[in-house]
C-alpha cells in the first residue's frame, strides 16, 4: 500500500474501495492482499473483498481517538532507514510492524478490528508508558482452532500456555530479554478474578504444585491468570500480554515466504510429520508449525530442548521480519497485518491502534544483537521418580529474576553516552575521607521495610562509619539509591561509594542537611534498587548467571 490512497466510496458497487494516488513512471504497484488469497483490482482500483471498511475521511462518527484521515508519509526521496521489530511466537508483533511502517490510519483502524482483547483488570497495567521499561508476556497457546488444525490431537483442547516468554524491554531501549517459561514447570497459581462474557466476575480457585500451563484455558482461566502467575513465581510483573495459536505460526511464515533454519543432523519425525536435512533449510506453513512442535527429533526429546528450537526459530523470524525485503514490501506487509491480527489476542490497555504503534516504534528501537534469549533456570521435580516435570533451580533462577526487575541486561551494553559516563565518573576521582568520618542520615525511600535500620548497623559495626543514623522514611519514594551532599562533603561522599558501590549518578551535589545533633550530615535515601546491606548498588562484582543464553543476530543450528 502506498502512503497516498485512500479509501473512497464506490458509487456503483456501494463498497469502499482503495483509490491509488497520482500515478508514477515506474511498475505497477501490487494489489492488495485479499482474505481469499487472491489480488482483487477493478478500475485501477485495489479493494479488500470480504472486508468492512473504516469510515472515511471527515465523515460524521469518524474515531476521535486520533486525527481523522491522517496517514503515515514518506518522501519518495528520503532513503530508508533501518527498521527492527520483534515477531515473537509465531508473528504476534506482525500488526505493529505494519503500524510502525507504512500503514495508513484507516487501514489501521480495519486491522485494530481483527484484534481480540480481554480485559484482565490488575493483573497487568492500565495504560503502555513508553519512557519505561515495559514487560510482555507473549503465549503461544495450543489450541487447535482454524483450518487443518484439528489433525494435530487433542482438538478440544481450551488453550493452554503452551509456549511461553516473557519479554522484558530495557528502559533506555539498548536491551531486550526473552524468559522462556517451561510449561512443565511446577507453580503455584493463584486465584484469579475473571471476567465473564456477560461483564459479571468469577473468582477462579488457585492451585498448588501443578504444571504451569494449566494457568491458561482450564476451569475458564484467561491470559491474566497467566500473568498472575508468573508474576507469582518469578516476582516479576507482567505489564501486558500478547496471545496468538497454531494458525499464526502457520499463516506468518507463509506470508514472509518462509523463515530460514538450521539443523546440526537430519530429523524424520513420524508424530510431527518433520522431514528436513542437515544444514540449512526454509520452513513455512504447516512445516514451520511441525518445526516449532517436534520435541522427540532434538536434545533428549523433551521440552525444554523444544525451547531452545523455537528460540532459534524466533531470532530467526526476527531477522526475516527486520530485513529490507520483508519491510519494504507492501504486500508482504499487509499480507503479514491481516494474518497476524487474526490470530492475535491482547490486554484491553494495548488493543487501540494508537497505542500498538507505540509499542511498535519503541521494539524497533532495540538491536537485535542485544535481545538476548533465555529459559527459566530449572532442575528435575525431585518429587517424581519418573521425571516429567521442573522445578525452579533457586541457586540460579533468583539472579535472573533480578537482573529483569532490576533493568540490567545479559548482554554487554554500554548503558550511558560517553559524555555522561565522564561527567559522573569525575564524582568518585578524589580524596577519600576516613570512614570514621562520613556523616550520614540514612532514609527508606521504597526499600524493604527495616532497611534503613539494616544499613545503620552495617555501616557502624563492619564498617566503622560512627557518625550515622536512621532518619527513618523518606518523603517519596525512589527507583535509585541516592547520595545527597554539598561540596564540602565530596570526600566523604566518595568514601561512601566506595563502600556501598554507588555509581557516579547516584551521587547528587546540593546542600548539606542538619543531623540529630545539628551537625552538618549527608542524605543516604535507599531506593527500590536496595537488595540488603553488603550488596553492591551498582551491579559490581555481580556476572550475570552461568546460563544458557542466545541473542537473535545470531544463526544457531538446532542438535
Amino acid at each position: 500500500m502506498d502512503p497516498a490512497d485512500q479509501w473512497v466510496l464506490n458509487p456503483e458497487t456501494g463498497e469502499y474501495e482503495l483509490r491509488p494516488g497520482p500515478a508514477v513512471p515506474g511498475p505497477r504497484r501490487p494489489a492488495s492482499y485479499g482474505t481469499d488469497g487472491a489480488d482483487a483490482t477493478a478500475g485501477g482500483r485495489t479493494r479488500i473483498p470480504g472486508r468492512a471498511v473504516p469510515p472515511q475521511r471527515g465523515r460524521r462518527g469518524a474515531p476521535d481517538d486520533g486525527p481523522p484521515g491522517r496517514r503515515g508519509r514518506r518522501s519518495a526521496q528520503r532513503k530508508p532507514k533501518a527498521k527492527k521489530a520483534l515477531l515473537w511466537t509465531g508473528g504476534t508483533m506482525a500488526f505493529v510492524v505494519l503500524a510502525a511502517g507504512v500503514g495508513g490510519y484507516l487501514y489501521l483502524k480495519h486491522l485494530e478490528g481483527n484484534v481480540t482483547t480481554t480485559d484482565v483488570g490488575d493483573a497487568g497495567s492500565s495504560d503502555f508508558k513508553k519512557d519505561e521499561a515495559f514487560n510482555i508476556l507473549v503465549i503461544g497457546t495450543d489450541k487447535r482452532t482454524g483450518k487443518g488444525n484439528e489433525g494435530y490431537g487433542d482438538k478440544g483442547s481450551k488453550g493452554h500456555a503452551d509456549t511461553t516468554i516473557l519479554l522484558h524491554v530495557a528502559k533506555d531501549r539498548s536491551n531486550a530479554t526473552a524468559l522462556s517459561i517451561p510449561r512443565d514447570l511446577i507453580v503455584d497459581i493463584p486465584d484469579c478474578p475473571t471476567k465473564l462474557e456477560d461483564g459479571t466476575e468469577k473468582v477462579i480457585p488457585g492451585l498448588r504444585g501443578v504444571r504451569f500451563n494449566r494457568s491458561l484455558g482450564e476451569s475458564g482461566r484467561d491470559a491474566g491468570c497467566t500473568m498472575r502467575t508468573v508474576k507469582e513465581a518469578t516476582g516479576i510483573q507482567p505489564h501486558h500480554f500478547m496471545m496468538a495459536d497454531f494458525n499464526a505460526v502457520k499463516t506468518l511464515t507463509t506470508a514472509v515466504d518462509g523463515v530460514d533454519v538450521c539443523l546440526e543432523h537430519p530429523v524424520d519425525d513420524e508424530d510431527s510429520k518433520l522431514k528436513l536435512p542437515a544444514g540449512e533449510s526454509k520452513v513455512e506453513g504447516e512445516q514451520a508449525l511441525a518445526f516449532v512442535r517436534t520435541r522427540h527429533s532434538f536434545g533428549n526429546q523433551g521440552d525444554l530442548d523444544r525451547i531452545k528450537v523455537q528460540q532459534h526459530f524466533l531470532a530467526s523470524l526476527m531477522r526475516k521480519m527486520s530485513s529490507s525485503d520483508t519491510l519494504t514490501s507492501p504486500t508482504k506487509l499487509v499480507k503479514l497485518a491481516e494474518a497476524a491480527t487474526e490470530a492475535l489476542t491482547v490486554d484491553e490497555a494495548i488493543g487501540k491502534v494508537s497505542t500498538l504503534k507505540d509499542v511498535a516504534l519503541e521494539l524497533k528501537k532495540v538491536p537485535t544483537k542485544n535481545i538476548s534469549f533465555t529459559t527459566v533456570p530449572v532442575k528435575d521435580n525431585p518429587a517424581e521418580k519418573v521425571k516429567a516435570t521442573v522445578v525452579v533451580n533457586e541457586s540460579k533462577a533468583p539472579e535472573i529474576f533480578d537482573l529483569i526487575k532490576n533493568d540490567v541486561s545479559l548482554t554487554e551494553v554500554k548503558q550511558q553516552k560517553k559524555e555522561e559516563k565522564d561527567a559522573v565518573a569525575a564524582r568518585l576521582k578524589g580524596e577519600k575521607a576516613p570512614a570514621s568520618e562520613v556523616r550520614v542520615r540514612i532514609m527508606n525511600g521504597g526499600a524493604p521495610g527495616g532497611s534503613a535500620q539494616e544499613m545503620l548497623n552495617w555501616l557502624q559495626l563492619q564498617q566503622g562509619v560512627t557518625k550515622s543514623e536512621n532518619a527513618g522514611n523518606a518523603p517519596e519514594d525512589l527507583k535509585k539509591t541516592t547520595l545527597e551532599y554539598a561540596p564540602d562533603q565530596a570526600a566523604q561522599a566518595r568514601r561512601l561509594a566506595d563502600l556501598l558501590g554507588l555509581s557516579g549518578s547516584a551521587m547528587k551535589p546540593g546542600e548539606s542537611v542538619t543531623n540529630s545533633q545539628g551537625l552538618p550530615a549527608m542524605t543516604l535515601t535507599l531506593g527500590e534498587d536496595f537488595k540488603g546491606a553488603g550488596v553492591r548498588l551498582d551491579g559490581s562484582g555481580t556476572s550475570v548467571p552461568d546460563v544458557e543464553k542466545s541473542t537473535a543476530d545470531k544463526v544457531e543450528c538446532a542438535s
